[in-house]
């Protein structure tokens, strides 16, 4: 019998697990009367992202974004300008980490986890979110759904990446701010750890794996992590 694999491959979600997506809200707010209107809008892209991958087509998820906008638009009778649709994706683009991310990718990095992104936005030619962050410099590799043109958490978005860097899929801790991420990773025989942030929180369903961390921050999420495998 051989020996289980203990992850040593953090792979991070970006979209609200490293960056924080609240950065989007004054334009929800400006054009809803709502910030709220942010998770309404988020949990659309994130549904029909996944019903594109169910069926077949593929479209990139800026693209995506800025038509489950209009789409929302139509839903509450507001006006969507071309104007609205170029600053969301300025904002999507230009989004900050969350405070606690540096901290936490400086543990990891220092208990010689490897880390590296998986993100369901496509490569920009021009801005690197991650670069405007200030935090790409922790990252050996930034991967994108783009390559495989099926969303997360499809299959074969989590064995692209461990074909990628060479590792089984029992090498990898996928850490997310949503369940549908690190299910889709545990599917393949990923470890998860799921980061809490506000507006997420477990499935407690049973027969639904459960991530093997669970932490409200980066910083203890990777705590978990260091006693757990290190």
């Amino acid at each position: 019998m051989m020996d289980a694999v203990a992850p040593s491959v953090c792979v991070f979600d970006v979209n609200e697990t490293l960056l924080d997506i609240e950065f989007l809200a004054p334009l929800f707010q400006r054009l809803f009367g709502d910030r709220n209107a942010l998770r309404e809008w988020f949990g659309q892209l994130v549904l029909y992202s996944e019903a594109i991958t169910l069926s077949g087509p593929y479209t990139p998820f800026f693209a995506l974004g800025q038509g489950v906008l209009k789409m929302l638009g139509a839903i509450h009778k507001v006006t969507i300008a071309e104007a609205d649709v170029d600053e969301l994706r300025a904002r999507m683009l230009t989004m900050p980490a969350h405070a606690d991310v540096a901290a936490g990718l400086r543990q990891l990095n220092d208990a010689g986890f490897r880390l590296v992104t998986l993100t369901n936005s496509p490569p920009d030619p021009q801005t690197s979110p991650l670069k405007h962050a200030g935090i790409d410099a922790w990252f050996e590799k930034s991967f994108s759904v783009d390559r495989v043109r099926r969303f997360k958490p499809a299959p074969q978005v989590y064995h692209m990446v461990a074909e990628e860097l060479g590792v089984p899929p029992a090498a990898i801790c996928m850490v997310a701010a949503h369940v549908w991420d690190t299910l889709g990773a545990q599917s393949i025989g990923c470890s998860g750890a799921l980061i809490a942030r506000p507006g997420n929180a477990l499935l407690p369903v049973h027969g639904v794996p459960q991530p093997q961390v669970v932490a409200p921050d980066l910083p203890e999420a990777a705590t978990q992590m260091i006693r757990l495998w290190r």
